[in-house]
């Protein structure tokens, strides 16, 4: 799926989300009694932008939000509004292959999930909406490969935790001129934290979002970034959430602060923060959330090439551990019964080549205590290790497996111990963790390797660590995963210089990775 573009898609991909003027577009693609009769809506009804996510080999999930008014809980009329929608095999879509309407409901946000079916499979498409006499800007998507395709190359983009008050979101732009196929994001879409003028941007509001309001104005204010909207406009991302799209380190039904937030009340912002978080994600609609309940864990395939295992390691998890005793009890669970045997069913069953797991927090571990013993960082599986050695000798028995994870706001690679207090241990699979978008701002890199250097020794399973700002860029194919990690030089100014920091390399049969 990777090479050069072709002259089409470098055209497309230097314009950006280029918007299409609404009398070509109209006369293309309503008639005019058709247009006449849509009730007008204001300019900047798709100030939000597109999105598409979750390809399959035939469909995509097309995504956009009507909202004139993004940061006052999007300014439209309380009623059902007809969206037309379009998707061709070009971009002036001479060659259309699907349209039809969908409904922007008030109840949802006047967002609308599209999902397509009857597409060809390893084909990129572009696509638009049409709404109230209002052109959206162009979408660019792309369907998986067939499920019987072995042979391709996949080339997958792992950002996550983007902080708005911490920096702009800059590496998407060097992201948009690497051209991924898909964009996995795994946690820390929008930050719940109050506003703050330290930082370069300032959070919209008065303090954290607790209502459906709230978080619909904090996730339209992430979605004005124009780095970030371009990027969903030009790839189709799959997404999950970590802990700041509700609230910093809850667990279950568990808030970081019991004590301030009783169980009723955090039931009530967990409906709210669910239902934000689907009306703005390119998603199915297996992920209309049931209340304080959402169904985020799932599966995708690109062909035999790559099976894609997203996780959901906040719904189901024990409350966060504070000790070692507590991190290894083996009672405590991550990922809950279901899901763990959801996991181990599809890694054992797979006829992919690359069986890749998308975890929101860390797998491998991390020793903060230079020396003798160990202390672990429990925010990480390292606080259920129980359910995580579980995980890792099953690993000795699957194809090629490899972690994707964020959380941190470093990268961290590694190597995958089947026992980590063994040394010599086998291993038996690679993680990357990787950088935030711009959380932790542009970070003090002397500050950082004053800190973790010396941890160095005590973590022989690290091969790169770094503290700077960025994303990285994986070509998967059957011989080899190529990695890169990209970074940028500032977060604090819109435009930055982006380079490669490391390159590494994980082969086909041989786990672990390695640096090159």
């Amino acid at each position: 799926m990777t090479g050069a573009p072709s002259p089409d898609r470098r055209r497309f991909l230097t314009t950006g989300a280029a918007v299409l003027t609404a009398a070509a577009s109209a006369q293309l693609w309503l008639p005019a009694s058709a247009q006449a009769a849509e009730p007008p809506l204001p300019d900047g009804v798709f100030a939000l932008g597109i999105a598409s996510g979750d390809p399959l080999p035939d469909g995509i999930v097309l995504w956009t939000r009507l909202a004139p008014d993004p940061l006052n809980g999007g300014g439209m009329p309380d009623t059902v509004v007809p969206v037309a929608w379009e998707i061709a095999e070009d971009e002036r879509f001479r060659k259309p292959v699907r349209r039809g309407t969908a409904h922007a409901r008030p109840e949802y946000g006047h967002s609308v999930h599209v999902d397509v079916r009857g597409l060809r499979p390893g084909r990129t498409y572009w696509y638009r909406f049409r709404a109230g006499g209002r052109i959206s800007p162009t979408g660019r998507t792309r369907t998986a490969p067939h499920p019987h395709a072995r042979g391709g190359s996949l080339r997958v983009a792992l950002a996550s935790c983007q902080n708005w008050q911490h920096g702009y979101f800059t590496p998407y732009a060097d992201m948009l001129a690497q051209d991924p196929d898909v964009v996995l994001f795994v946690g820390d879409y929008i930050y719940e934290s109050t506003p703050s003028s330290a930082g370069p941007r300032r959070h919209e509001g008065t303090g954290e979002p607790y209502t459906l309001a709230q978080y619909r104005n904090r996730y339209a204010q992430y979605r004005s970034d124009p780095d970030l909207a371009a990027m969903h406009a030009n790839a189709p991302w799959v997404v999950t959430f970590d802990d700041h799209e509700v609230d910093n380190d809850w667990a279950g039904q568990v808030p970081q602060d019991p004590d301030k937030q009783s169980h009723d009340a955090f039931v009530a912002r967990l409906t709210a923060a669910f239902q934000a978080y689907y009306e703005h994600m390119p998603v199915r609609a297996t992920a209309i959330p049931d209340g304080p309940h959402i169904q985020m864990y799932r599966r995708l395939e690109f062909g035999r090439l790559a099976r894609l295992n997203v996780l959901d390691t906040r719904q189901f998890r024990s409350d966060q551990v504070t000790s070692q005793a507590a991190a290894e009890d083996p009672s405590l669970t991550m990922l809950g019964a279901a899901q763990k045997q959801w996991l181990l069913d599809g890694l054992h069953d797979s006829p992919a080549r690359w069986n890749l797991i998308a975890s929101q927090i860390m797998m491998a571990e991390t020793d903060i205590l230079p020396g003798e013993g160990k202390l672990w960082y429990y925010d990480a599986w390292d606080g259920y290790q129980v359910e995580r050695n579980v995980l890792l000798d099953e690993f000795a028995s699957i194809r090629n497996p490899v972690v994707l994870s964020g959380d941190r706001h470093l990268t961290m690679i590694s190597d995958l111990k089947k026992d980590f207090a063994d040394p010599s241990s086998d291993v038996v699979g690679a993680e990357f963790v990787g950088t935030s978008v711009s959380s932790n701002g542009d970070q003090d890199q002397a500050a950082f390797h004053a800190q973790f250097d010396p941890l160095r020794a005590d973590n022989p399973h690290w091969k790169v660590i770094d503290a700077h700002r960025g994303y990285h860029l994986f070509d998967i194919r059957r011989d080899g995963i190529d990695a890169r990690v990209r970074v940028v030089d500032t977060v604090v100014r819109p435009q930055a210089t982006a380079s490669t920091f490391a390159t590494l390399r994980v082969e086909a049969d041989e786990p672990g990775v390695r640096v090159v």
